[in-house]
Order: structure tokens, then sequence, then C-alpha cells
């Protein structure tokens, strides 16, 4: 891909669209394009199941006639096709409600010059590297133990594109980004026991990939680590949700303090902006400038600029997070999150995960979840879960086939410690997290 000049074109794309749909009437517009070339590789047991390119891109328009909103959009980036793409726009405004909170994001909040913030990293999207790359990662598994019987394939991805965002406050901004990734699932079996479980690595930059070896190596060793799953009798006991998964814990979280959830009462942390969430030593950190982040940008879907922001500062919620919409709707101003969270950072007990093991003594280590049974209005926690009974901090068998249950804004005001073990493979970068007591529902 060429950057520069793809970019080009899709600000040239947008200035077209925003252009039209001045001519026929729109008091304000926004148009939003990205354009995506990858390949994406399956293997299963060493054999090559599917290879697929892909060249996507669709341009996304949204006009406003006064307080009356109609967006549209379109794979097709002809002449014709973009005209009339606007014009259903603007005719799909003239018949909506009016609604006082609609309309861009003021003028003043925009990202008109956006920094580098370094996340393209081109590489040849070479078919050959990606299945080599993806049957090394399953030889690695199925070659580590005899226990090790079957595959659920290994993957691997690669993807640059250009993300361009324009609107009629004279905005038209974009930049280009990389993203690789590479995965492994397998499948152990002891007796009649048989388990599953993977590992991957992501990274903007090919080069910064864990090897395909690791990969394998660790996919075998975590679905070994599994096998010969015990019940657990129900109780009460603390829980310490492994790395792997402990961001979800916030995920719910982020959920909890954005403001759609908050404008419309169903978030069970209404009201609680200066108020203690968290244990008085965890902070949290949003930095979107992050040299070549996996989550970070100048600017949001609205074109609204990023900043550095303080999410929980001593335990204290410092800030809701705003779109422009959900901003007027609760009397503020957007806080540039339109789109998402960009690179929060958890902050850590300074205990290594053995440390975490040792501080916990007797409980759950649970290593994955299943299901959705999390309600954000009331907070209300219950999930499938399996993961590892420990005792006097040493991890003592596998465990299945439990449910894990309490109250979300409990399970955070009450997290005991966070591991010094982050997770950088997302959005939200956070380690091992230790919740003083759950409810343990087994055998």
């Amino acid at each position: 891909m060429n950057a520069p000049q793809k970019l080009t074109e899709i600000q040239s794309i947008i200035d077209d669209a925003l252009s039209l749909a001045k001519q026929l009437g729109a008091s304000q517009a926004e148009a939003s394009m990205t354009n995506v070339q990858g390949i994406a590789v399956s293997t299963r047991l060493k054999e090559v199941e599917t290879l697929e390119y892909t060249n996507d891109g669709a341009l996304g328009i949204t006009v406003y006639n006064g307080q009356r909103k109609g967006s549209a959009s379109t794979a097709d980036l002809s002449p014709a096709a973009l005209k009339s793409t606007v014009t259903k726009a603007v005719e799909i405004a003239r018949f909506t409600g009016e609604d006082p909170c609609s309309g861009l994001a003021e003028r003043e909040l925009m990202e008109f010059n956006p920094q580098d913030l370094q996340l393209y990293y081109p590489t040849e999207l070479d078919p050959e590297r990606a299945m080599t790359m993806a049957i090394e990662a399953e030889t690695a598994a199925l070659d580590a133990d005899p226990r090790i019987v079957n595959s659920d394939g290994a993957s691997y991805n690669a993807n640059l594109g250009v993300k361009v965002y324009g609107n009629s406050h004279g905005l038209n901004v974009g930049f280009p980004s990389s993203r690789y990734s590479l995965s492994c699932v397998v499948i152990g079996q002891q007796g009649e026991d048989m388990q599953r479980d993977y590992s991957y690595t992501v990274a903007r930059q090919a080069d910064l990939l864990a090897s395909p070896q690791q990969i394998g190596k660790e996919a075998a060793e975590f679905t070994l680590s599994r096998l010969g799953a015990q019940k657990l009798s129900t109780r009460k006991s603390p829980v310490l949700f492994h790395r792997e998964i402990s961001a979800g814990l916030f995920g719910h979280f982020v959920s909890a303090i954005s403001g759609g959830s908050l404008y419309r009462q169903s978030s069970f942390l209404l009201d609680h902006l200066g108020k203690q969430v968290l244990p008085s030593w965890c902070d949290i950190a949003e930095r979107p400038h992050l040299i070549g982040g996996l989550a970070s940008s100048a600017f949001d879907s609205e074109g609204v600029k990023t900043n550095d922001m303080d999410i929980i500062g001593q335990g204290v919620l410092q800030h809701y997070l705003l779109t422009s919409y959900s901003a007027r709707k609760l009397g503020m101003v957007t806080n540039g999150h339109a789109g998402g969270i960009h690179n929060w950072l958890v902050s850590h007990s300074g205990l290594d995960f053995e440390q975490m093991l040792a501080k916990m003594g007797t409980g759950l280590l649970v290593t994955e979840l299943m299901g959705q049974g999390v309600n954000i209005v009331t907070g209300d926690y219950s999930r499938g879960a399996a993961g590892f009974w420990v005792e006097n901090g040493k991890i003592q068998y596998p465990v299945a086939e439990i449910t894990i249950a309490a109250n979300l804004k409990e399970m955070l005001a009450n997290i005991v410690a966070i591991g010094s073990d982050t997770d950088v493979r997302g959005s939200i970068q956070c380690g091992s997290v230790l919740v003083e007591q759950m409810q343990i529902a087994g055998a």
C-alpha cells in the first residue's frame, strides 16, 4: 500500500462528499472512510485451510438538517454512487425527528494538526511467509507433547490501513496504520479428558511478533495444564483473574462510565463522578499518544482531539467517557471518546504473578471466562469459568465447570492487588487482578 497516495485519494473523496452535502442543503456534515488491505491465512494440522486477501473500503456520511440527522454509506466510490449516497443521507435527514443534542462536535475541539504517532509499519503481504508462520506455530504445538492430539488451527493476519475523517468545520485528517497477529489453538487429551487452549501475539510491527515456536509451545503448555480438571464444591473464596482475562473487568467498567450508559440511566455507576470506585492505591491513566500504541489515536471518530487523562486517581473516578452527543445529553463537554478508549494503563501493586498467588494464599485462579452474564445496569456478575485451585500460594489442580458470581461495584471496590505481569496486547494494559471474595458455584 502506498499510504501517502491512498491518504490523499481518500481525503479527496471525503472533500467531494462534504461538498455535495453542502450543495444539497445540509447545514452540517461529516464523513469517514477506512481502506484496509490485508492477508489472512488459517491452517489446521499443518495444512492450509484458507488464504484470503482483502482490499476493503467504504465511506459513511452523516448530514444534519438543523437538528435532524441522516446517515448513509457506500462501498462504491464512483462519482454517481457518491452523489446517490449523499442524496439519500440528506433525504433521510428531512424526515427524522429533531434532536437538540445532535450535530457535530464543537469546532474548537477539533484536531486540525494531528501528530504522527508512528502506527504504520508496512511489510509485503507475502502469502508464503504467512503460511510458514502459521504452520510453524502449529508444528511447535503438536510436537510439544504426545498428549497434544489435535489442532483447532493457527492463523496469521496482516492488515495495512488508512483512516480518514472530515467534517464541515473544514477538518479533513487521517493516518495510516498496520496490525499483525499470529495465534494457535490446540487440543490435548489425557484418558477421557480433553481440553483446549490457545496463545496469540499482536503488534504494529511484524518483526515484534513473538516467534511461531513460542506461540505454539505456549498453546501446548496452556492446554496441557488444563488436563485432569476437577469440579469444586460451592463456596466463597478469593479470586485471581489471570492477566489474559483481567482487562475484561475494566472493559465492563468502561461500559459503566460511558456517556451512552449514563444518560440512559443504565449503569451501576450513575452519579459516581468524583467518588471512590476503586481502592485508593489504584490509578488508571489514559495515554492516547503513545508512539506505536495499539490503541493510540490523535483524534476520536468525531475528529475531537484526544488528550492524556487520568480516568482514576487514587481510586476516585475523575472522568466519564463522552462523545459529543452523550456530553450534550449530560450537560457536559465531549472528551474524545467517540469510538472507544485509547491506551488505558492500569497501575499495579508491584507484585509479580507468583507473588500474587502467594498473596491470595488459598483461592481460585481464573484463566477462562464463558457466557455473557454481566448486567451493566445493576452490576450483577455471573459467568462460567475455568482455571486452577490454589492453596498456600501454589497451584494444586485445574478446575472446570464452575460459575463465579458477585457484584461488579463490590468487585472493583474490593480489588486486593493488581500484578506487575501487565498484558500489553490490547487497549487496556493490566496485570492479574485479585478480588477479595466471590461466590463459586460448583458441583
